[in-house]
């Protein structure tokens, strides 16, 4: 049950990540990006890493898509005169075309057979708990006390100097 499940969210990552590339609707990207975000969460989660998988949705699901989102809400579409008529392309030239896709293709294959050839066994002790946030919790708040304690103040500190960088300081509105 457990390869089913690893499989199913290594698909819907895989997916996702595949239609956020060839998207060409940027709030449709976004929303693949959810998907992609919660995928590798529940792939987090099946590794025994559940401190990470919630870290992976709070800060990424909680923090940075909303703020893609919100940034692409929020930017001005162009006017219709503006636009031009001619596609937007690169051009490359056919030599550089091959070059790059016998790069491509040679580290697609050499990773393919490194995956192929490994031999994925764990060894040693097997996790017997499946939780990790007490072990994280303790470690925070007892060896890592003084620098979590500076990364806080620190990120004080950059909340504190983005309010003033955004602070309107023109006066005629």
């Amino acid at each position: 049950m457990e390869i089913a499940a690893f499989y199913g969210f290594s698909g819907l990552a895989i997916i996702a990540a595949l239609f956020i590339l060839f998207s060409r609707n940027l709030i449709y990207a976004a929303f693949a990006l959810f998907l992609a975000f919660l995928g590798v969460a529940a792939l987090y989660v099946l590794a025994g890493a559940d401190f990470l998988a919630v870290t992976q949705i709070m800060v990424y699901v909680g923090g940075i898509l909303v703020l893609l989102i919100f940034g692409i809400m929020l930017t001005q579409k162009a006017d219709k005169e503006a636009i031009s008529t001619t596609p937007n392309r690169v051009v490359v030239s056919m030599a550089r075309q091959f070059w790059g896709f016998l790069i491509g293709a040679s580290l697609f294959g050499f990773l393919s057979y490194v995956i192929v050839t490994s031999n994925f066994k764990m060894t040693g002790e097997s996790n017997v708990s499946r939780s990790t946030l007490k072990t994280i919790g303790v470690e925070l708040m007892t060896s890592h006390l003084l620098p979590f304690e500076i990364a806080a103040i620190l990120l004080l500190v950059a909340l504190v100097g983005a309010a003033y960088l955004a602070l309107n300081r023109n006066p005629a509105s």
